[in-house]
């Protein structure tokens, strides 16, 4: 029990360290960082939440909401919130990812540690919690799709309509130079 009380000071220590994450990813990125692997018996407690996003939110209020949606710049500044918040949409090339990674590793080693930890979970409202997140983002990509739906009827440029053959190879092109510089 001893070990156990000071696993959980260190690893409060530890999460209370780690910088708070910013949007720096979308919510939809799902390998594990080194944060995550620190933080999981506090996320596990729910004493770290996974906030939901106000855009998402709002999506699941009001998934099919078109109020000040009026013009096609305004949907696509709406439709990039989306974007920047859960990543590509299933109309571009998916991105390559490798196999089991570190972090994926160092959480499921972390989680293995945590007693009972679906029990505590459930009891600390973390499962609840994760399911909320997991809603707001299924909203947040149902919205984008109705919104790229409504700009692809009014003619509107991507990306508040679906990307064609010509968007998806600026896109690319644009990735591929943008990566090439980072290598530099």
């Amino acid at each position: 029990m001893r070990a156990l009380a000071s696993f959980g000071l260190l690893t409060l220590a530890l999460g209370l360290a780690v910088p708070g994450q910013a949007q720096d990813r979308p919510v939809t990125d799902q390998r594990p960082d080194a944060e995550d692997v620190v933080t999981t018996p506090l996320t596990d407690l729910n004493l770290k939440k996974g906030e939901i996003p106000p855009l998402l939110e709002r999506a699941v209020e009001r998934p099919y909401d078109l109020e000040g949606l009026g013009s096609c710049s305004a949907l696509i500044g709406e439709v990039e919130r989306f974007d920047i918040m859960l990543g590509d949409d299933f109309d571009l090339p998916a991105e390559e990812l490798g196999g089991l990674g570190a972090g994926a590793v160092g959480k499921m080693a972390v989680s293995s540690l945590i007693p009972f930890r679906g029990l505590i979970r459930e009891v600390s409202g973390a499962r609840k919690q994760q399911e909320r997140l997991e809603t707001a983002i299924r909203a947040g990509l149902a919205r984008r799709g109705f919104l790229k739906g409504i700009g692809a009827q009014r003619g509107c440029a991507y990306p508040a309509r679906p990307a064609r053959e010509a968007d998806i190879a600026r896109i690319v092109a644009q990735r591929q130079s943008e990566e090439a510089d980072r290598d530099e």
